[in-house]
């Protein structure tokens, strides 16, 4: 009976065991970059210590800042639009062509080239608004993908005046960039969000992650920093608030650029023939009421209060 017993009980403690090392063990960790903050909630299973990881996300980011960052005069974007012989690193090349392939889609609402309106009007890293429209044509020379092309990893521009503003991506993809560094050390489930962009995968406790939403308070009119490529002037309509969905958080992040310039009828029209994507749209019906519109693939999901 005691030789039945002892495996018995070896087993049992080896199962104990076993749950113990898969029960959750959730950690975080906030902080500031890109002149806003950072929130990252993750399993840890590989026993990684919240300020040890938090040491090398701001590594990461800091690398990401020094190609995509307008605020940091010697990053490769600011080179690029000081004209000088520089090559495009992965950054730079995936946040391009990402840009090429979301303004294409959007018929233009979305434009990184859009770099000599956002100074004008004083949203860039100065602040100076100089805009007037007697510039307005003048401008609109230096605006259209079609302008600018990536060659053997370097930016060639129909117009040495031509610069580019990437940020309207670039807080979608440095989430994108955290998440494939937490994917390379193997860490399974988590929650990245930067500056309101937000990316999660697998679950927290085994539950699916959740985020809230809040509607913004207006007066039923949008008056925006994202610049309409088309007009030269800040996106106005009654188009509040636009959450994306999508694959990756720096096509979210685009085509939630490109929703907000478009409108709020151009959007649910855009969203209908593209499925890919899903949208929780928040708007004025013109007399100041809120509003809000889901996609049919998102309904399930989205509870209001």
């Amino acid at each position: 009976m005691i030789k039945k017993l002892i495996p018995a009980a070896l087993l049992l403690f080896i199962i104990v065991s076993a749950c113990k090392e898969k029960k959750p063990e959730i950690a975080n960790f906030t902080g500031f970059t890109q002149g806003t903050t950072y929130s990252i909630v993750y399993d840890n299973q590989k026993s990684i210590e919240p300020e040890d990881l938090k040491i090398k996300v701001e590594k990461v980011l800091h690398d990401f800042d020094m190609s995509l960052s307008l605020y940091k005069d010697s990053s490769i974007i600011s080179r690029i639009n000081r004209n000088e012989n520089v090559a495009a690193d992965t950054f730079f090349t995936e946040v391009f062509n990402k840009s090429a392939q979301i303004s294409a889609m959007t018929n233009g609402a979305f434009d990184i080239t859009v770099g000599p309106l956002v100074e004008a009007w004083g949203f860039g890293p100065d602040g100076h608004k100089s805009f007037s429209p007697s510039k307005l044509d003048s401008l609109m020379k230096l605006v259209g993908m079609s302008k600018v092309s990536l060659v053997n990893g370097h930016v060639i521009k129909s117009d040495p005046h031509i610069s580019l503003d990437v940020n309207a991506i670039a807080q979608g993809y440095s989430v994108d960039v955290v998440c494939r560094y937490f994917d390379k050390l193997g860490i399974d489930n988590y929650l990245v969000e930067i500056g309101g962009e937000v990316r999660g995968k697998g679950t927290k406790e085994g539950a699916l992650w959740k985020i809230g939403i809040d509607k913004p308070v207006e007066n039923g009119i949008k008056y925006s920093h994202e610049i309409d490529p088309k007009t030269g002037y800040p996106a106005k309509n009654t188009l509040l608030s636009a959450t994306i969905l999508a694959n990756d958080c720096a096509m979210a992040d685009g085509i939630a650029t490109a929703c907000m310039v478009m409108g709020t009828e151009k959007t649910i029209a855009f969203i209908n023939k593209n499925p890919q994507f899903s949208a929780f749209l928040v708007y004025s019906d013109g007399k100041g009421n809120f509003k809000t519109w889901t996609s049919d693939n998102l309904k399930n999901f989205i509870e209001e209060e």
